[in-house]
């Protein structure tokens, strides 16, 4: 993240490896990148990479620089110059409009490396709780209306244009994604109801088109009915994700203790989503390898990657480049089909506490086989195992998920604390001790 970081204080985007000399850095940053850059700065101390001075010293700069960011409603845009925090209305190299955005999601991502930034270094407390006291989650609500559920579904918003401040015209709806990050902080601080999380759907009802039938039946939980739904995937009952990628299940059980509070039900579904993941690199499509996620496209570009039966999406993300879907109840394609797979090294570390030695042994693979590994600055962000094409960049999320997988495999906890106390005990955790999936 060192390489990743500006004079200013953030992290950018991704960093390009393609040139002899220095990576070069991009010019945009969002509030993820952020985040990944706050939290990954406290697991380097945690780890003894860096001293717990080095470690203050980073963060208030970081803090210093997001206190100069504009904010709207309490919220972050979605991009900023990274070197010298300034709104961008431009797309860096196209020239192309970017309109000013508020997005969920991404928010949640920059409050989670504050929150941590704020437990690791009590001397920025103060300055870090005055920048999150505007935070309220409540703006990207919808409440949840009996009368009208479409119109009132009791989820949180896209986000918002703060030029027109028009909602986007999508909720999040689907629970096992990573925007659930944004419902557990906003439950947590008490400003969104705590029947939130029981309005997320774990498949989308089974009148709705989607990628399967779900299995499943109703039932009520705190007074609010539940479509408890599944999909079976290689003979494995699962709660599917939207897309079918790696990180929207598992980005944020790095955070907040799911497979601890709720073995039976978090706890199992991510065990069974990752053997999905593992079962189709290796004998689906054959690649011989596995771990698909959002990433960076090796010859260039940016795409969703993942296995699309374990997405709701009809036609989710698929694992390779060409977009091979698979249809429920018809045969798979053939591996030849599965041309131009894409893997992602992240995923491999978001997969090391449901499936450590395979996920270790897929990492060394990508090194062996493809020189993924660039050495004093991690993993390149993805490689095409049809043609051995390695990415020529490596992006602050994919690498802020794979420092925050490492310090929760080699010092359990380190990062979770301030998603174990206080609102997450007494609002989130009974939430997920009483979930009771029907896998």
């Amino acid at each position: 993240m060192e390489a990743m970081t500006t004079d200013f204080g953030l992290v950018t985007d991704k960093i390009d490896l393609s040139g002899p000399g220095a990576p070069v850095q991009s010019a945009q940053t969002s509030p993820t990148n952020i985040g990944c850059g706050l939290w990954s700065t406290v697991a380097a101390a945690g780890l003894g990479v860096i001293r717990e001075s080095t470690m203050v010293r980073a963060l208030s700069r970081t803090v210093a620089a997001v206190e100069k960011l504009e904010r709207h409603h309490g919220f972050w845009l979605n991009w900023y110059d990274a070197h010298d925090g300034s709104v961008l209305t431009e797309w860096p190299g196209t020239g192309d409009p970017v309109r000013p955005f508020l997005s969920s999601v991404d928010n949640a991502w920059l409050v989670t490396g504050l929150r941590i930034a704020a437990d690791a270094a009590p001397s920025l407390r103060p300055r870090i709780h005055r920048i999150l006291a505007t935070a309220d989650w409540s703006y990207f609500y919808t409440p949840f209306d009996p009368a009208d559920p479409v119109a009132g579904p009791g989820q949180l918003r896209g986000g918002v244009w703060t030029d027109t401040d028009e909602p986007t015209p999508h909720h999040y709806g689907a629970l096992n994604t990573e925007p659930r990050m944004a419902s557990y902080l906003g439950i947590a601080d008490g400003s969104l109801p705590s029947d939130h999380y029981w309005h997320m759907l774990r498949t989308m009802l089974p009148e709705h088109e989607q990628e399967q039938k779900p299995g499943g039946g109703y039932v009520t939980v705190d007074g609010v009915r539940v479509w408890n739904g599944h999909y079976t995937h290689r003979g494995r009952k699962v709660v599917p994700t939207w897309g079918g990628s790696m990180f929207e299940a598992l980005m944020v059980p790095l955070f907040v203790p799911e497979p601890q509070w709720s073995p039976r039900a978090w706890g199992e579904t991510h065990h069974r989503y990752v053997r999905g993941h593992i079962d189709h690199g290796l004998r689906e499509a054959e690649y011989g390898y596995w771990g698909f996620s959002p990433s960076n496209v090796p010859e260039d570009g940016y795409q969703e990657y993942g296995v699309d039966a374990l997405g709701m999406a009809v036609d989710g993300y698929a694992s390779n480049t060409d977009r091979t879907h698979t249809t429920d109840g018809e045969p798979l394609p053939p591996p030849s089909a599965f041309t131009n797979g894409v893997v992602t090294p992240h995923a491999s570390f978001l997969a090391l506490p449901y499936a450590g030695r395979e996920a270790v042994a897929n990492l060394r693979a990508l090194e062996r086989d493809f020189g993924a590994y660039e050495d004093g600055l991690g993993f390149r962000d993805s490689v095409n195992v049809s043609t051995g094409r390695v990415s020529d960049f490596m992006l602050a999320l994919d690498q802020g998920m794979i420092v925050a997988a490492l310090a929760q495999e080699l010092r359990p906890g380190l990062l979770q604390r301030p998603f174990r106390t206080g609102g997450f005990r007494s609002r989130v955790q009974p939430l997920l001790e009483r979930e009771r999936f029907s896998i």
